[in-house]
C-alpha cells in the first residue's frame, strides 16, 4: 500500500478560457471540478495507474463532504480526519491556445492541536501496513512549519520511505530530516537554494545543494522531463530523463503526475532510471487532460519508449 497525505485538501476548479486577458469578460469552453490538493492529485493518478493507494489528511465542512464523496465515486480508498473548519476552494484558469495557466489558491482552514494529534495517530496506524508514503502540498495556516519534519522523522523510524513535495519554510524544514526523495520544479528549487539558475552546470550545482540540505535524492522537474541526483556514496550519480513535450491541453497537476509515476515504479521495485522515466511519461501524458491527477495508463506506458534516460557527466568544478 502507498499512503498519500494531503493536509490542505481542496475543491479544485479548472476552467479553460481561450485567449484569456485580464480585465475582460470571457466564456469558458470547458470546466472540471474535482477534489484536489497535491496529495489527492497523486493518489488519484496512482489509482488510475493501478497501484494500491490510500488518501489521507484533513477535510472539513461541506467542501470536505464533497471531497470524500467524489473520491469515493472515483473508487479511491480514503481515511481522512474530519476537522471543524471548511476545506478550501482553488481556481485554475487555463488558456488552451497558449498553454498558460493562472492559479488562485485559498490558504485553507485552521486546524486545532487535537485535530492534528488525531491525524498523527491515524498516520501512525496506516504506516504499519504501507510500503511508501507521499507527503505533498502546503500546510494549512497556523500549523508549525516543522510539522512535515515531524512526520518525516516518524515515518523514517517506522521504516517507511518518504517522498516530500511541499514549498517554503515547511519544505526546507522537512528536507533537513532526510526524506528519501524531493521533486521541486525549477522555480521551487530556486526558492529552496536561494538563487536562480539557467545553465546545465548551474543545475548540477543546485542538485548537489539540495541533497546537502538533507534529502537522500532529488529530482528537478522541467517541461521536457527532469534532472536528478540519485544513489549515495560511490553510487551517487546524476541522471536526465527527457521526452519531447506534447502539445498541452493543461499543465495543471503535471508535477503531481510525475510524482505518481515515480512512486508507482518505485513501488514496483524499479531502478532510479525506471522510476524517473515512468514519472516523466506520466507527467507528459497528464498534460493531455483538463484537471489534475488525470492519467491514461495505457498512453502513459506507450510514452515510455519516447523517454530518454542518460547519466550525466559532472563538470570538474561541481
Amino acid at each position: 500500500m502507498i499512503i498519500s497525505v494531503t493536509l490542505n485538501a481542496a475543491i479544485d476548479r479548472t476552467v479553460a478560457v481561450p485567449n484569456l486577458r485580464l480585465g475582460h469578460r470571457h466564456r469558458s469552453v470547458e470546466t472540471r471540478t474535482v477534489p484536489g490538493g497535491k496529495g489527492i492529485n497523486v493518489a488519484r493518478a496512482l489509482g488510475l495507474l493501478g497501484r494500491p493507494v490510500i488518501a489521507t489528511g484533513l477535510v472539513g465542512g461541506g467542501n470536505g463532504d464533497r471531497v470524500l464523496k467524489q473520491l469515493g465515486e472515483e473508487g479511491l480508498l480514503t481515511d481522512f480526519i474530519r476537522i471543524a473548519e471548511e476545506t478550501r476552494f482553488n481556481l485554475a484558469l487555463v488558456d488552451p491556445t497558449t498553454g498558460e495557466q493562472t492559479e488562485v489558491n485559498e490558504r485553507g482552514p485552521r486546524v486545532s492541536p487535537e485535530e492534528l494529534d488525531a491525524f498523527i495517530e491515524r498516520l501512525d496506524y496506516l504506516a504499519g501496513g504501507a510500503k511508501l508514503c507521499v507527503l505533498a502540498g502546503s500546510l494549512p495556516p497556523g500549523i508549525d512549519v516543522e510539522f512535515y519534519a515531524r512526520l518525516v522523522e516518524a515515518l523514517k523510524q517506522a521504516g517507511l520511505p518518504v517522498l516530500l513535495d511541499s514549498e517554503g519554510e515547511a519544505m526546507s524544514a522537512g528536507m533537513k530530516v532526510g526524506p528519501d526523495m524531493i521533486t521541486p520544479n525549477k522555480l521551487e528549487a530556486e526558492e529552496l537554494v536561494g538563487h536562480e539558475f539557467e545553465s546545465r552546470a548551474e543545475m548540477f550545482g543546485v542538485l548537489s545543494e539540495l541533497v546537502e540540505m538533507g534529502p537522500a535524492e532529488a529530482a528537478i522537474t522541467l517541461p521536457e522531463g527532469c534532472v536528478a541526483i540519485v544513489g549515495e556514496g560511490a553510487d551517487q550519480r546524476m541522471l536526465e530523463a527527457v521526452i519531447e513535450p506534447l502539445e498541452p491541453i493543461s499543465t495543471v497537476g503535471s508535477g503531481d503526475a510525475f510524482v505518481a509515476g515515480y512512486i508507482a515504479a518505485r513501488y514496483d521495485g524499479g531502478s532510479p532510471e525506471e522510476c524517473l522515466a515512468y514519472g516523466v511519461a506520466c507527467g507528459a501524458e497528464s498534460t493531455q487532460h483538463l484537471g489534475a491527477g488525470r492519467i491514461d495508463r495505457g498512453r502513459a506506458e506507450s510514452l515510455l519508449g519516447n523517454v530518454e534516460v542518460r547519466q550525466l557527466q559532472l563538470p570538474a568544478e561541481v
